[in-house]
């Protein structure tokens, strides 16, 4: 099984929240509460995402964080990089010199190939994506109006 870091599911969650109003600035103890997360967390992972060029943070009465792009522009393979690091299944795939197989390992070629694949997967979701169905509707540019003439 595949399991990412709590961090990681967390960064995305944090990261979904925002997503929902990319123009509203939250402070990290606002959306700790949203998220019913541990404030310190959501502190440690915003400075992580920040760090990352994820999200944009500001100082003072009126700051807070919100998006740095588009939530169609960010995607889950990013926001896992930003905590987790390079994404790799297994140990040799992601920290090489760790490994005494890796001269003679003959999975260690499968292994990068399984590694690229659902990192294309990961990379294929958005936020946009992630969002509840009735927000994903709000982010959509409204349809132009169009008027039925009658002759």
């Amino acid at each position: 099984m595949i399991i990412l870091s709590k961090l990681a599911d967390y960064a995305v969650i944090i990261a979904t929240h925002l997503a929902g109003d990319a123009e509203r600035q939250m402070t990290a103890a606002a959306l700790a509460q949203e998220a019913k997360l541990p404030r310190a967390t959501v502190a440690k992972v915003l400075k992580a995402l920040a760090h990352a060029g994820l999200v944009a943070g500001a100082r003072g009465a009126a700051g807070g964080y919100r998006l740095a792009r588009e939530p169609g522009a960010i995607s889950v393979a990013e926001l896992v990089a930003a905590i987790d690091g390079a994404i790799g299944v297994t140990q040799c795939t992601s920290h090489v010199p760790d490994c005494s197989r890796t001269d003679f390992c003959p999975t260690r070629p499968h292994w990068h190939r399984i590694n690229q694949a659902v990192g294309t997967a990961l990379g294929a979701v958005t936020l946009a994506d992630m969002l509840p169905p009735f927000a994903r509707l709000a982010l959509q540019p409204p349809a132009a109006s169009q008027e039925t003439l009658t002759p």
